[in-house]
Formats: C-alpha cells, sequence, structure tokens
C-alpha cells in the first residue's frame, strides 16, 4: 500500500491563518470531486472559520475522560474506517488526552499516511521541537506542546501562512483571534511587533533553509552540476595555516552583504594523511567559522584544487574564497598552483577571490610529504620509464662511437631501473631490469647482436645487474608500501584523536558527527539506528546527508553494530575492510554521544524539579509564616475594632487603624516580590528601554521607608541613563528598603549617584553590620536572609528581585563594604547616548519623602 502524502501550513505566529487556508483547500478539493473528511479542525469560536466548516464531512470525535472532565478527540480508528483519499488534521503539535490511541496528534497523522490516506494539518513556527529553547528567550513563553522537526520535513508539501505584524495586531484588536477579555494582554505580552517580527523571521528561515535541502535533493538526483546561484555560499579554502583566519572574516564580511549568505570552510586532506597542516590551528579556524554562524567540512582528496571545486558546486556555491599563495618564487617551477589553477577551471558560474594575508610567499613550513599510494600519472610514466627507456637508452648508447664500456653501460642501465622503481613502483622496474639485461646482451656484450656470451665474467656481471636490478625494485617498493602503511596509520590517529577530543569535551553533537562520518568516508548519508529489543522495529536516532532514510542496517551499503540494538548505517558505497576500523570508533563514539544527550535531558529535568521543590518549600515557609504575621496583625485590630464590649477612644482606633495599614503594606509589598520573583524565574520580564534622569526616578522609590530615614545625593548635572522606569524604581526600592531594615535609626541611608566612563552608578550606602565577602553573592539569592533578621521581616526577596530587574535593563547590582563598616549596594546604569557630562556639583540634603509609593 502506497503511503500517503503529508501537507502542512506552517504559521508564523498564532492567528495567521492557518486553519483558513487548509479549509479553503478542502474546499477546492472537494469541488474537485476529491474524498475529504474533517478529522479534526477546532474552531476557536472564531466565526469565519466556524463557517468554513459547513458543507464539510466530519468523522464524529472520540469522547475521553479525564480528572473529571470530559474531553474530545480525533477518533483514528473511525478516521480509517470511513478511509477518505484526503483527512484534514489541526494542530499537528497537539498533546491527546490520556487512554487516547497514541499520546501525540502526529504520531495520529502517522498511522493516517501508514494507511495510504493523505493528511493536511497545519502547526504554528514555535511548535518545533528545535526552536523551544529560541523561542522561550524570543517571547518569555516555554512552548509545552511540540512536534519533531523530522515529522514536519518529511511533509510532501509545506507552505508557509504569514502575516505582518501590524495586520495580525490589527485582527487581534478587532476580537477574530482572541476573546475581548483577553485582548490587551496578549497585545502587550506575547504578540508585541518584536516578538511577531522574530518569530516571523524564524518560519522565513526554516523554510528557506527546507527548500535548500529539497533543492540539493533535486541536484543529486538530476545529476546537475551547473550552479544555480540561489543565495550566496561562499566557500573558504584553508591549508591549516594561519592566514586561515584572515580568509574565514573576509568570507564572513562578503556574506554578510547579501542577505541569506552562508559560509562554509573547508580543509582539502590529502588520503595519505601527511600533510603541512597544524591541527591545533585548525581546531581555532574550526571554532572562529562556527562563532561566525558558518560551517566547517574536512574532505578528502588527492587534487586539490579538483576536489576543492567539487566539493563548491555540490553545495552549489557561488563564490570561493582562497589565500595567495604561500610559496617561494621558485617554488612555482613545480606548477601555478591551487589558487591559479582553481581560478582557471572555475568557469563562468563561480567567482574565485584570492586575498592577501601576511604569510604571502613566507614559504609553506615543512613539505608536504608525497604520497605513497600511487595516482595513473605515475604509474604512466613508471611504464613509460621501465618500456620505453631501455630501448631509448640503447639507441643513445649505440649512435655514440666511442664505446664507454660494458661496466658503466650497466650502471647506466641500472640508473634507469631504479628510476623506474622509483616512479612507477615494482612491476615496471622489473620490466626495466628485463628488457635492460637483453640490450646489454645483444648490443653490448660480445659477440654483439646474438644471444651468447663468449666471456664467463660478462654472464656474472649480468647476473648481478639483474640481482641488483630486483633487489633495489624490491626495497624501493616495499619502503612505498611501508610508507603508504604509516601514512594510513597517521591519519586514522589524527582523526580519532580529533574525535575523542570533541567528544570528550562535549562539542560535538550527534547529526554533527554523523556527518563528519559522512564526509571522512565519502559517503551519501549517515545514520544511527536502535531499536529496543531485538523483535522491535528499529528507529533512527540521528541523520545527516541526502537520500532517503534507511530504515534497516541491511538496506544501507555499510553497516556497523554497536552493541545488541545499535547500528551505524552509511549509504553509498561499500568501504574497504581496512577502513571498518576507524568506522567503528565512529559509531562507538556515536554511541557514547547519544548517550549523553539523553542524560543530560534527564539531568536538566531532575534539576529543573529540585529547583522547583526549593522554591516550592521556601514558598510555602513564607506563607505559613511571613505572611500570616501581617494577616495576624491586621485581623487582630479588626477584631478588636468590631468588639462591643470596649469602648476605644479616638487615639486607640487610630492606633489600630494604623496597624491595619502598615499590615496591609507589608503584605502588599511580600505578595509583590513572590509575584516579581516569579516573573524573574518563568522569563516573562522584559524592559522597555529608555532615556531618563536618574533624579526622576529615585526620589519616587522610596515611598515605603520612614520620613527622614534616607539621604539623597543625585546631583542634577548627571547624564540620562537607557533603562525602564518602572523596573529601575523597584529595583532602588528594594535596596533602599533593606538598607533601612539593617541600619542604625541614627544613622540614615545615603543614596548617591554619580557618572563615570559611560556609566551612572547609584550607590545605596547604610551603616548596619555589614556581610563577610563569602557571603556578598548568596544574599541575592531568592529566600536568603542574612544574620539575625528577624521572621516576619521578609521572605528575603527584595535583593533577588532588584538584580534580577537590573540585570533585566542592562545594569549590573554587586555588593560592597561602605568604608568605616556597613554595607554598600552599588547599581550600575548604562549611560544614554549623548555629550560628556560637566563635573557635577556635589551636595547633600535631607529629603521630604512621598507619601504613597508607585508601583511598577
Amino acid at each position: 500500500m502506497a503511503r500517503g502524502k503529508l501537507r502542512i501550513y506552517l504559521g508564523a505566529a498564532p492567528g495567521v491563518g492557518k486553519t483558513h487556508a487548509m479549509l479553503s483547500e478542502a474546499h477546492r478539493r472537494v469541488e474537485r470531486g476529491t474524498d475529504c473528511v474533517v478529522g479534526f479542525v477546532e474552531h476557536h469560536g472564531r466565526p469565519r472559520t466556524e463557517v468554513m466548516l459547513h458543507g464539510l464531512e466530519a468523522v464524529p470525535r472520540r469522547e475521553l475522560e479525564c480528572r473529571g472532565a470530559r474531553f474530545t478527540e480525533m477518533d483514528v480508528g473511525a478516521v480509517l474506517a470511513r478511509r477518505p483519499q484526503v483527512a484534514l488534521v489541526d494542530e499537528l503539535a497537539h498533546t491527546n488526552v490520556p487512554g487516547a490511541r497514541n499520546a501525540k496528534r502526529w504520531q495520529d497523522v502517522e498511522e493516517l499516511l501508514a494507511a495510504g490516506i493523505d493528511v493536511v494539518s497545519t502547526v504554528n513556527i514555535q511548535n518545533l521541537e528545535s526552536l523551544g529553547d529560541v523561542v522561550e528567550s524570543i517571547t518569555g513563553v516555554r512552548q509545552q506542546e511540540t512536534v519533531p522537526d523530522e515529522v514536519v520535513r518529511r511533509a510532501d508539501q509545506i507552505e508557509l501562512v504569514d502575516m505582518s505584524p501590524e495586520a495580525l495586531r490589527r485582527r487581534m484588536a478587532h476580537g477574530n483571534i482572541y476573546q475581548p477579555d483577553k485582548v490587551d494582554a496578549a497585545l502587550s505580552n506575547y504578540f508585541r511587533p518584536g516578538n511577531l517580527t522574530a518569530l516571523r523571521e524564524l518560519a522565513l528561515l526554516w523554510v528557506a533553509d527546507r527548500v535548500d535541502a529539497y533543492l540539493q535533493r533535486y541536484r543529486t538526483e538530476h545529476r546537475v552540476s551547473a550552479i544555480w546561484g540561489s543565495r550566496e555560499r561562499i566557500v573558504v579554502g584553508l591549508t591549516g595555516g594561519p592566514e586561515g583566519r584572515t580568509l574565514i572574516r573576509r568570507a564572513a564580511r562578503l556574506a554578510e552583504k547579501g542577505a541569506g549568505g552562508e559560509v562554509l570552510a573547508v580543509y582539502i586532506s590529502r588520503s595519505d594523511g601527511l600533510t603541512a597542516a597544524s591541527p591545533k590551528e585548525l581546531a581555532v579556524q574550526r571554532t572562529l567559522v562556527e562563532d561566525l554562524g558558518g560551517t566547517f567540512h574536512h574532505v578528502v582528496g588527492d587534487d586539490i584544487p579538483a576536489a576543492l571545486l567539487a566539493f563548491a558546486r555540490g553545495v552549489n556555491a557561488t563564490q570561493i574564497v582562497l589565500g595567495s599563495s604561500r610559496r617561494k618564487s621558485w617554488q612555482y617551477v613545480f606548477g601555478p598552483g591551487v589558487g591559479a589553477t582553481v581560478a582557471r577551471e572555475s568557469g563562468p558560474d563561480l567567482d574565485v577571490h584570492i586575498v592577501t594575508h601576511e604569510e604571502v610567499a613566507k614559504g609553506r613550513g615543512l613539505p608536504m610529504a608525497r604520497g605513497a599510494r600511487l595516482g595513473r600519472s605515475r604509474v604512466v610514466w613508471g611504464w613509460l620509464v621501465g618500456g620505453a627507456g631501455p630501448v631509448l637508452m640503447t639507441l643513445l648508447l649505440t649512435g655514440i662511437d666511442a664505446s664507454l664500456g660494458l661496466t658503466n653501460d650497466m650502471l647506466l642501465f641500472l640508473g634507469l631501473t631504479v628510476a623506474a622503481a622509483l616512479v612507477g613502483g615494482l612491476l615496471p622496474a622489473l620490466v626495466a631490469a628485463a628488457f635492460g639485461s637483453m640490450m646489454l646482451n645483444w648490443f653490448f656484450t660480445p659477440p654483439v647482436h646474438r644471444v651468447t656470451i663468449a666471456d664467463p665474467k660478462n654472464i656474472l656481471a649480468l647476473v648481478i645487474f639483474v640481482s641488483v636490478a630486483v633487489s633495489v625494485a624490491s626495497v624501493v617498493d616495499l619502503a612505498a608500501r611501508r610508507t603508504q602503511q604509516a601514512s594510513r596509520l597517521r591519519a586514522e590517529s589524527e582523526i580519532l584523536s580529533f574525535l575523542a577530543g570533541n567528544v570528550l569535551r562535549g562539542e560535538t553533537s550527534l547529526e554533527a558527527l554523523l556527518e563528519r562520518v559522512r564526509e571522512t568516508f565519502g559517503m551519501e548519508s549517515a545514520a544511527l539506528l536502535e531499536r529496543e529489543s531485538d523483535v522491535a522495529p528499529w528507529t533512527c536516532a540521528g541523520r545527516a546527508g541526502l537520500g532517503g532514510p534507511v530504515q534497516r542496517p541491511e538496506e544501507a551499503d555499510v553497516d556497523m553494530p554497536v552493541g545488541d540494538h545499535m547500528a551505524l548505517a552509511l549509504t553509498g558505497r561499500v568501504l574497504p575492510a581496512e577502513d571498518r576500523r576507524v568506522l567503528a570508533a565512529f559509531a562507538a563514539q556515536a554511541a557514547v554521544v547519544l548517550d549523553r544527550r539523553r542524560l543530560q535531558q534527564e539531568a536538566d529535568q531532575a534539576k529543573q524539579l529540585a529547583e522547583g521543590n526549593r522554591i516550592r518549600t521556601a514558598l510555602l515557609a513564607a506563607v505559613s509564616h511571613d505572611l500570616r504575621t501581617p494577616l495576624a496583625g491586621i485581623k487582630a485590630s479588626v477584631s478588636s475594632l468590631r468588639s462591643h464590649d470596649v469602648e476605644w477612644s479616638e487615639e486607640d482606633e487610630a492606633e489600630l487603624l494604623a496597624a491595619i495599614e502598615e499590615g496591609a503594606d507589608r503584605l502588599d509589598h511580600l505578595v509583590g516580590n513572590l509575584l516579581d520573583m516569579s516573573r524573574l524565574q518563568t522569563g516573562t520580564v522584559t524592559a522597555i528601554i529608555r532615556e531618563i534622569d536618574v533624579d526622576e526616578v529615585v526620589p519616587m522609590a522610596l515611598g515605603g521607608v520612614p520620613e527622614g530615614s534616607v539621604e539623597l545625593d543625585i546631583p542634577e548635572t548627571l547624564p540620562m541613563v537607557a533603562v525602564d522606569a518602572g523596573l529601575l524604581e523597584r529595583s532602588v526600592a528594594n535596596l533602599v528598603e533593606n538598607a533601612v531594615k539593617y541600619s542604625p535609626p541614627a544613622l540614615p541611608v545615603l543614596v548617591a549617584a554619580s557618572a563615570m566612563a559611560g556609566r551612572v552608578e547609584v550607590r545605596v550606602v547604610d551603616r548596619g553590620p555589614g556581610v563577610p565577602d563569602e557571603a556578598k553573592e548568596r544574599i541575592f539569592a531568592p529566600f536568603q536572609r542574612y544574620g539575625d533578621a528577624p521572621r516576619g521581616a521578609g521572605v528575603g526577596l527584595g535583593l533577588a528581585v532588584a538584580r534580577g530587574f537590573a540585570e533585566a535593563m542592562g545594569a549590573t547590582l554587586n555588593a560592597e563594604d561602605t568604608p568605616g563598616g556597613g554595607l554598600t549596594m552599588v547599581l550600575s546604569l548604562r549611560a544614554a547616548a549623548g555629550p560628556p557630562p560637566q563635573e557635577p556639583a556635589r551636595h547633600g540634603s535631607v529629603q521630604s519623602v512621598p507619601s504613597e509609593r508607585q508601583a511598577t
């Protein structure tokens, strides 16, 4: 049975119209006579989407009960029994209710596709599993429902549904997406213009990568060798020399000039593994190109220009960046060099940039060793020397009038045999020895032009000649084979050393490791397959390269078992037996990387659980004591006022009301800090930076402290700062309240500000007991109270909230000792761009404090 086809409408953000586009496509197919049904589509109360469902057959949903509530999910069995041509399944990343047929909806879709049913589905870009961290860093919201990228990439068609941020916000404001009571919160949080623009860029880049992969597959299948300049791809040719860093940076600048430019650095090593490249320098250059957003590739090839051009055309590159040759002038007698050859053979569709650098004409360091593996040209020259050389030598010697003597003739023929061994190996040397002995016997050994030899000494001389020729040829061939073996072992050791170093340092992901396997052995694809038991089906844990996915190790050209239930599968060609040793090491390391990734995921989950438990325990302790203390005071005061047994005077009533107000303020402050810390923990605090004067914000932050307990020294001539005014006010308020709490009553807290080196520092100085150096960082941790702070004095969140808000604004908050005793909190703010400030005239005065503190 043929597998069904999957079409996905990929939304750049919620509300752009994915479901509407899917239903429009369904109506078009129904009009063409296609049997199309609705497997699961949720209109979410949107009238326009609900209207689009009219006229489409819907398969009844399955009802499930969970925790006392009833939910509906797609009835996969009913859809399979109905067997339509096309099924509409909305929200591909949805998590099914416990008790459903599958845990995730994309698994339901896979089941329909396996049954030969075409599926049209929808998903948002933020639901892709690989983009979870990126989306969280942009929006502050972690997506709980995700779908593996590979599921979406395998779709036969992906259509991007996009909308400008302004248009989407207008749709939101008109009530076309959410209910009116949720619109304001959505517009001010998730649907901010910056968030929508970033999500839109993510969607465009992800779809562009998918189109690029499809283009590569099409070019491979149709054997297209010409370069299609769909976007700028710049290949940097590296030699392992120090000039590589200059070339990489130059290529990165070229890529920045065009939208979507990509840098691919490639190092080409000879097959014998003997090169002048520095492994340390290559590692540095690899890190540099990855930091600049490019990729590093290692290719094996004896013909450097041909291998470089083949790689460039294989990745559809448009430009090649090479460095000027480091060879000295006399070395050009051996050839024009890689740069000139690449430029000559690149063709009109591939631009070549030759970049100058500081290492030009300084030499290449250690000479590159000759490979022991003979190429085709050396074999041809070896046979020419061994076969035609004796004939030409005979013509040359017979043309000389004066005889050189048999001894000299033998030495000349012996030199020819050695030359044949050096150029072509053993067999051409044996041919040269045989032909040489025949020519010596016929033309130079008396009697000439006869096979017989008159003098027995000449017979001995010929025997010695043949023996020496064969011995020399054997020794040269043996040395060549030993050199080849040594070269291969050295290449293997370098590969294994590089591999082990990267894996042990945790720098290589599974996909990157598989890509290196594919490049090292010149394969089309590499995949790591695993299964739970001997009878369980194989699943792909990671894959690199083009071509169709391998379902079982037996389908691959090369498979390397890793334990009982894991195998490394390669497609492209059959590897020789000697390569399997290195392949086994790669396979073992791939298993280690996979295990490390899973252990890291488990460790992250355990860390999150531990952090959650710690905060939950601390929060329970705070609620059980610190929050109950002001509540108890409020309760006692209210009960006293409502008591009819006691007649309170006006002074007593005022005192009880003041106690109620004080308790309410303390309770409001504690709850505010808890909410602020919750926002910081979830990453939902977003600073709105604007330029403001410090003396406008700091006085507003002193509403929660007793009058006269703070002394201000804020010069009016300070430069403006780039901050979020609300976050700055809350940070300063928490710092001042903490300082007043620990400072002696007779000594007011000093709040001073000064400008220095593009920063404005706000210092909150108290004369309290101070904090030891080893505890200065610990006091900024949540739920920490230093020293003998009494219970009920707070939950220990003030300084943690202050630092969190400061970091959200791009500021820093640190603790220092106060000269003479006490603690100084230093809040360093970034000064706004502008002319340098004049030297402020410092002054000090006791400021009156506003009666009400403004909350953000």
